[in-house]
């Protein structure tokens, strides 16, 4: 039987850093002003301040990193600052896939042409179509095909269970899977609830047929699971529908909303136990993991979650966690854990790769170094 192995990967990290004190300054400059004009116009309800004690308590958070600062701490704006691009100039995404892609290929010893299968999926793309996948592919050199995917904040996990399948089918020997988050461009940075929970990143796996990978490093997929469940508790409405609906384009609710309470009460018994019994139809069970690599997206729900699968309190590097810097990075955010914490298990170690957001969906991809 063909097996599925991760050989590399790579991470592009934008140039910008945004910690709580400079992102609270704006925040509470914009609420202040607002304030003002609703005093103004004899408005009772005034908006609360933000603070960095607040935002730490609430996720974990300190820092992220993002596409462009300026736009996003002036109290006028409050979103990023990008250019638009020419139709014949690289898309953003693409030059964030190229980064991180070309790091994954090294890693692994593959040209890019020997690639057969491309996958960016993320929880925004820049655009319907062309797909992205397809425009990577071609700054690549990669051959075979590629294709666009969104399952929000699972969308890695998704498309690891999707190029691992082809290369257990036969049907390719290469995989790229590539993760573009821009997540800062659908952040309401004037919600106090959420202003603070993402940034933005870019990561990317290559995925080969054992009986052609030769790095010394790999992991091989023993197995993936996935589930989805409908609710309505994280959304965002923006879509191609906007101009024939008459619906307005800068609604509050064209931006990333959720009922966070609620999300952390139905997400992390449903995440537990996709892993539990993942684990269960292979004979294992969380006593037999080395690692965790969660979905980064709350400090509190991947405590959760790692005692509930390990049976006991996490160590640190048990289930490490780098929201604390990087905060939400929707699907990328368990790909950067797994690429900053594998290099020191040893070989034959085990470790579940999970994430889980939107929809509800949630993906688990159990591994072993080899």
């Amino acid at each position: 039987m063909t097996h599925a192995v991760i050989t590399g990967t790579g991470l592009f990290t934008p140039p910008h850093a945004i910690d709580n004190a400079a992102l609270v300054a704006a925040f509470n400059a914009w609420v202040d002003a607002e304030n003002a004009r609703r005093a103004e116009a004899g408005v009772e309800e005034r908006l609360e301040h933000s603070s960095s004690d607040f935002i730490v308590k609430a996720s974990g958070i300190h820092s992220r990193y993002v596409m462009d600062a300026e736009g996003i701490l002036d109290p006028e704006r409050m979103r990023p600052r990008l250019a638009p691009r020419g139709n014949d100039e690289p898309s953003i995404q693409c030059e964030m896939g190229l980064a991180a892609a070309r790091e994954a290929l090294e890693s692994a010893g593959v040209a890019a042409g020997e690639i057969d299968l491309v996958i960016v999926a993320c929880s925004n793309l820049e655009r319907p179509y062309p797909a992205v996948a397809v425009e990577l592919q071609a700054a690549l050199g990669a051959g075979g095909y590629a294709f666009d995917m969104n399952v929000a904040c699972s969308s890695a996990t998704f498309a690891i269970e999707t190029a691992a399948n082809a290369i257990r089918a036969g049907s390719i020997q290469r995989a790229l899977v590539v993760n573009p988050e821009i997540c800062s461009a659908h952040l309401n940075f004037r919600d106090r609830d959420s202003h603070f929970i993402f940034g933005d990143a870019c990561t990317a796996l290559v995925l080969e047929s054992d009986a052609v990978a030769s790095a010394e490093t790999r992991f091989e997929i023993l197995g993936t699971r996935l589930t989805t469940r409908f609710s309505n508790a994280i959304r965002n409405n923006a879509g191609f529908l906007d101009r024939v609906t008459d619906s307005d384009p800068l609604a509050t609710d064209r931006l990333f909303v959720q009922e966070g309470r609620r999300v952390f009460k139905e997400v992390c018994p449903l995440v537990a136990a996709l892993i539990t019994d993942h684990l269960a139809s292979l004979e294992l069970a969380g006593d037999d993991l080395a690692r965790l690599w969660l979905h980064q997206a709350n400090r509190h729900m991947n405590d959760l979650i790692a005692r509930r699968v390990l049976g006991h309190d996490p160590q640190p590097e048990q289930a490490p966690i780098i929201l604390d810097r990087y905060a939400n990075t929707s699907s990328a955010g368990s790909i950067i854990a797994f690429h900053l914490h594998r290099h020191d298990l040893s070989s034959g170690a085990l470790g579940v790769v999970c994430s889980f957001g939107a929809g509800y969906s949630a993906g688990s991809v159990v591994v072993r170094r080899q």
